[in-house]
C-alpha cells in the first residue's frame, strides 16, 4: 500500500507506525513535513517550509491563517506528487496545524484518517482551572476561535481518531461517531522495570543518588504551571526537610509547550527564584530534558514519581512510568484518572496543593509496602492496557478497513518518480519531556520524492500555538 503521512514535526505520533509499516516491503511511505535533520530508512521525505502569518490580522484568527497557510503549502506539495504519479491509498496526519484541510481537493477518493487532539472549552477543562491565572473574558473569542481548524476538519467527512476517551469526549457528541478511540501505549521490552537499580549507584553528570537513598522525580517537556511544574517545586521545602535522604531530578526544558509564557525569563527561573533558601539546592538537579537512555535509566531508578497536570492531554511519560513499574503520584483529575486508580497503580493527589503532594510522596516513601504494591500495579496496568505492539495491531487494522471502503483504481496511483533512496536512520538523542515519550517525536532527514518546492509564502508575524 501507499501511505502518505503528514505532521509538521517529523515523524510526530507515527514513529512506531511507520516502523511497523516499513516491515512489510509493499508498503510504499511518504512523509510531508518541515525540514529536520533525522530519518527513518525507507521513508521519503518532502519538506515544505514553516508559512509566516499574515500581517494586520484580528488577534483571534492568527492561529487560523497560520494554519490554512500550512494546508495551501503542503496542497501544493500533494499537487506536485500527484504530477509524479503518485497517489495514495490513505493519508494519514495530524489536524492540529491545518496541514490536511487541502489534500482531500488533490486526491478526491483518498481518505484521510486525522488525529484530533484537543477540543478546546473556555469552561470545565484547562482554562480558568488554576486560580494563580484566572481566565479573564477577552481570551473567551480566541479560546473558541482555535476550534476553527478542529471544525473545519469534521467538515471534511473524513476518518478521525483520538488516544483517550477523556480527548474523545471532549468534543461535541455530534462529532464522536467520526472519531474512532486509538489508544496509544509504550515499548514494553524498553520501558520495564530494573529491580536492581535501587541497589547501584544513580549518577546523572555530577549528581549522585547512593543506594539507599531516595529519588523522587519528575518529568516534563517544559517546566511550565500547564504540567504543574509550580506545584511540584512548591512541594520541595516540607519534602527535603522531613527526609535528609530524599534526593529529587526535575526534568524539562526552560521553553512553553501549553500555556502563557512568563514575561522576562523561564518559569523554571520564576519559581526558583520564588523558592530562594527555601530548601537545600544542593539535593535537587534540573538537567534540562535529557537523553532517553537517561530517562528510563531515571524511571526506573524512581522511589516517587510526581505526575502533575491540568486537565489536559495525557503526556507519553506516564504511560511510560507506569512500563517502568514507577510508584506514581498523580494529579486526581479527569485524563490521569483514565490511567491510575488510585491505591492500585499510582497515589491521586489534588493537583494544585503542594503541601497535600508532600504528603502523598512521604507516605510512598515511608510505606515499603504501598511502594511495591503501587509498582506491581503499575507495569501491572501497562501488561494489560498499554503493549505498543497490541495498539499497532489495532491501528493497522483501522487503516485496512479505512482503505478496504475507499479503493483508489491501481491505474490512478501511477509509479513515483526519481524517487531517492533513504538516508541511513541516525540514532535517536531523544529528550525526555511529557510529550517525548515512547519515541513518538524523533525527527527525520532529507530524502525527497523528487524536488517538489511549497508555494511561496506571504510575510507575517507571531507565533502558533503550541501543541503537544
Amino acid at each position: 500500500m501507499r501511505y502518505l503521512f503528514v505532521h509538521q514535526n517529523f515523524p510526530g505520533q507515527y514513529l512506531h507506525l511507520i516502523r511497523r509499516l516499513l516491515k512489510d516491503p509493499g508498503n510504499d511511505v511518504v512523509f510531508i513535513s518541515e525540514p529536520s535533520p533525522m530519518s527513518i530508512p525507507g521513508v521519503r521525505r518532502v519538506f515544505y517550509q514553516k508559512p509566516v502569518r499574515g500581517t494586520d490580522l484580528h488577534p483571534t484568527v492568527r492561529d487560523l491563517d497560520l494554519a490554512m497557510r500550512r494546508a495551501e503549502a503542503v496542497a501544493g506539495l500533494a499537487r506536485n506528487l500527484r504530477g509524479l504519479g503518485f497517489t495514495p491509498d490513505i493519508i494519514i496526519g495530524h489536524h492540529g496545524w491545518g496541514e490536511l484541510l487541502d489534500v482531500v481537493d488533490v486526491w478526491p477518493g483518498v481518505p484521510v484518517l486525522g488525529y484530533f487532539e484537543f477540543y478546546y472549552s473556555t469552561t470545565g477543562q484547562d482554562v480558568g482551572f488554576d486560580p494563580e491565572f484566572p481566565s479573564r473574558e477577552a481570551q473567551f473569542p480566541h479560546i473558541r476561535t482555535m476550534n476553527a481548524i478542529n471544525l473545519l476538519a469534521l467538515a471534511l467527512g473524513q476518518h478521525g481518531q483520538t488516544p483517550t476517551t477523556w480527548q474523545l469526549t471532549r468534543y461535541p457528541e455530534w462529532a464522536r461517531g467520526d472519531i474512532a478511540l486509538l489508544a496509544e501505549g509504550a515499548r514494553l521490552d524498553v520501558c520495564k522495570p530494573d529491580p536492581g537499580a535501587a541497589r547501584r549507584d544513580f549518577v546523572l553528570g555530577s549528581f549522585h543518588v547512593k543506594p539507599g537513598e531516595k529519588l523522587v522525580t519528575y518529568v516534563s517537556r517544559n517546566l511550565e504551571p500547564y504540567r504543574g511544574f509550580h506545584v511540584m517545586v512548591r512541594a520541595l521545602p516540607a519534602l527535603l526537610a522531613e527526609r535528609p535522604d530524599v534526593k529529587v531530578v526535575l526534568v524539562g526544558g526552560d521553553d512553553v509547550s501549553y500555556g502563557p509564557r512568563f514575561a522576562g525569563g523561564s518559569w523554571r527561573e520564576h519559581y526558583l527564584q520564588e523558592l530562594a533558601g527555601k530548601y537545600d539546592e544542593s539535593r535537587v538537579l534540573l538537567p534540562g530534558q535529557l537523553p532517553y537512555p537517561d530517562y528510563l535509566r531515571l524511571m526506573q531508578r524512581s522511589d516517587a514519581h510526581c505526575y502533575m497536570t491540568y486537565p489536559f492531554v495525557a503526556s507519553w511519560s506516564l504511560r511510560e512510568a507506569l512500563a517502568c513499574g514507577t510508584p506514581i503520584v498523580a494529579a486526581a483529575v479527569d485524563p490521569v484518572r483514565e490511567f491510575i486508580e488510585e491505591g492500585r497503580n499510582g497515589r491521586l493527589t489534588p493537583p494544585l496543593d503542594s503541601q497535600a503532594l508532600a504528603r502523598n510522596v512521604l507516605e510512598l516513601l515511608e510505606d515499603t509496602r504501598l511502594n511495591h504494591r503501587l509498582r506491581k500495579g503499575a507495569r501491572a496496568y501497562a501488561e494489560a492496557n498499554l503493549d505498543l505492539e497490541t495498539h499497532l495491531d489495532t491501528f493497522c487494522a483501522h487503516i485496512a478497513k479505512i482503505v478496504a471502503a475507499h479503493p483508489v483504481p491501481v491505474a490512478a496511483r501511477g509509479p513515483v518518480a526519481e524517487a531517492a533512496p533513504a538516508a541511513a536512520e541516525k540514532p535517536a538523542a531523544r529528550k525526555a519531556a511529557a510529550g517525548k515519550a515512547s519515541g513518538g517525536k524523533a525527527s527525520g532527514a532529507k530524502t525527497p520524492v523528487r524536488k517538489a518546492a511549497a508555494p511561496r509564502s506571504r510575510k507575517g508575524t507571531a507565533k502558533p500555538a503550541t501543541r503537544k
